[in-house]
């Protein structure tokens, strides 16, 4: 069975923190290795000179690769991340920035995956990411 967005978005809202919450991440598409999310642009996110936080684009790649996890295995388990890895390559002023987390391996207790974050507008990759998860349940 394939989750759908509308049940990612579900679990974004049951499982994660106020704060992340405030990021207005949307669940764009879930497939069986990967989750697509939307992180809208907010002036509240950007930084000096108007480029988009890192801070913000990490804690996105983070969430992307939760619900990239939940998608593959079915619905939600907790887990938590044991390594991330994030290199900066342009800034994102006044767009929005499209997350494709992309599982590279899924095991019983651990979740490797690489992540694209880009400029939802023009497609310019904004940065890169690789994470790797424990999941505990």
């Amino acid at each position: 069975m394939t989750m759908t967005p509308a049940e990612a978005d579900k679990i974004l809202s049951a499982n994660f923190a106020p704060w992340v919450l405030d990021l207005g991440l949307t669940v764009e598409v879930v497939g069986e290795d990967r989750a697509v999310l939307l992180l809208p642009w907010s002036q509240r996110l950007a930084r000096e000179g108007g480029g988009l936080s890192g801070q913000a684009l990490m804690a996105a790649a983070d969430t992307a690769t939760v619900i990239a996890v939940c998608a593959a295995r079915g619905g939600f388990v907790p887990m938590t991340t044991v390594q991330q890895s994030t290199s900066f390559q342009r800034a994102v002023t006044g767009a929005d920035v499209r997350i494709e987390a992309v599982l590279t391996k899924l095991g019983r207790r651990m979740a490797f995956a690489d992540i694209v974050l880009s400029d939802a507008d023009s497609g310019a990759l904004a940065a890169r990411a690789s994470t790797v998860y424990a999941i505990l349940g």
